[in-house]
């Protein structure tokens, strides 16, 4: 079955094509629709020890290898214990990738489409990290990219940005706001939008994660801690670990706890009230400002995965980050400040006996003060 794109909401297929990103119809976010891979883990020695060591079972011809004018050897970080000698709680060091954050597994694969679909230019709007990724990414291309951020964006986010010859559209307004004015940007030039929230393509990298944590522990584990702002991670563990339990490599799916700034958590409100939909809510400043989401675009997928994995929300408040941050350092992995509620939440869960619990560090210390 050829994939195409299919909306969300109304269920209308439409065809991949370089500038659609969101349901002509109806407005809706759009998803693969594709065959379930069928996941193989002997083919994987045939391919680079990075995200493409799964291609097979992403959207792409594996046979044409379009990943190859893109990579940058993305992916296969290290799976630590975070007790030494402990095999039951591990810290993913997802900040050793080629911009020093997790987004680079999305971004790589979105790239990569982008180019196999002819882009000259791609416009992205982001907190940072995505931004970065996509800027890097598209300069490996050869593809020109403009990345919308806010105006308060951290000073070394951007500063990366634009060392990888982005062109950077600072906007005083909220994240949403930053959204919609790279869209209108995306519509009036008629260009691909390297979104990391619309594009269904980046879920395809961030899948990755889930492939290589079954990888490295020979198993799923039973709890995957995970920051949500808009579900890029925690989609693409979903999708990831789905595709390995529906091939029987693992015997149950994860449990996703699904961790948010108290300052900012529309997530953790709707999932409370048992709302299918995360309401706009009016976003307090939060030092964790990658994960600063009033209102999540897939709040209704993001949602319906923690709950079908039988997970749960952890909300973080401000005076736990930094010391979250802080202890976290004390262990020998320093992280920027969004990446410490990851830890934060794992100080709060409750873990029970013989339970292996996953925690990612999304991002590089060096990328805030």
């Amino acid at each position: 079955m050829k994939t195409q794109y299919i909306c969300s909401e109304c269920g209308t297929i439409h065809p991949i094509t370089l500038t659609i990103w969101k349901c002509p119809s109806c407005g809706g976010v759009l998803d693969l629709l594709k065959e379930t891979p069928s996941v193989n883990p002997e083919v994987w020695k045939g391919y680079p020890f990075s995200i493409w060591r799964y291609a097979e079972s992403m959207a792409f011809p594996a046979e044409t290898r379009p990943w190859e004018a893109v990579s940058m050897g993305e992916g296969q970080t290290p799976l630590v214990p975070l007790f030494p000698g402990s095999s039951e709680v591990y810290v993913k060091v997802d900040y050793m990738m080629p911009t020093l954050s997790f987004k680079d597994r999305g971004a790589a694969a979105l790239i990569t489409k982008a180019n196999e679909l002819g882009a000259e230019k791609v416009i992205a709007d982001s907190s940072g990290n995505a931004g970065t990724a996509i800027a890097a990414f598209a300069a490996r291309a050869n593809i020109e990219c403009d990345v919308y951020v806010s105006a308060k964006t951290s000073p070394k986010k951007v500063d990366q940005i634009q060392a990888h010859g982005a062109g950077i559209q600072k906007i005083l307004g909220t994240r949403e706001e930053v959204a919609a004015a790279a869209q209108r940007a995306v519509e009036q030039e008629q260009v691909f939008y390297a979104s990391h929230v619309y594009n269904p393509y980046f879920f395809e990298g961030t899948k990755s994660y889930a492939y290589e944590i079954y990888e490295q522990l020979g198993r799923a584990p039973e709890t995957v801690i995970v920051p949500v702002g808009n579900g890029t991670l925690l989609l693409g563990v979903y999708y990831g670990f789905q595709e390995l339990l529906v091939n029987n490599l693992i015997s149950h799916m994860p449990k996703i706890a699904a961790v948010q700034a108290a300052n900012c958590a529309p997530l953790a409100q709707a999932y409370e009230m048992g709302a299918e939909i995360a309401e706009a809510a009016p976003a307090e400043p939060t030092l964790a400002e990658g994960s600063a989401i009033a209102a999540p675009a897939r709040s209704a997928q993001i949602l319906k995965a923690v709950r079908q994995t039988n997970g749960t929300f952890i909300r973080i408040a401000e005076e736990e980050i930094l010391s979250a941050r802080e202890a976290l350092a004390g262990r020998g992995f320093y992280v920027e400040i969004t990446s410490a509620i990851n830890y934060a939440g794992w100080l709060q869960y409750h873990r029970k006996e013989n339970e292996t619990v996953v925690i990612p560090l999304c991002g590089a210390g060096i990328k805030s003060s």
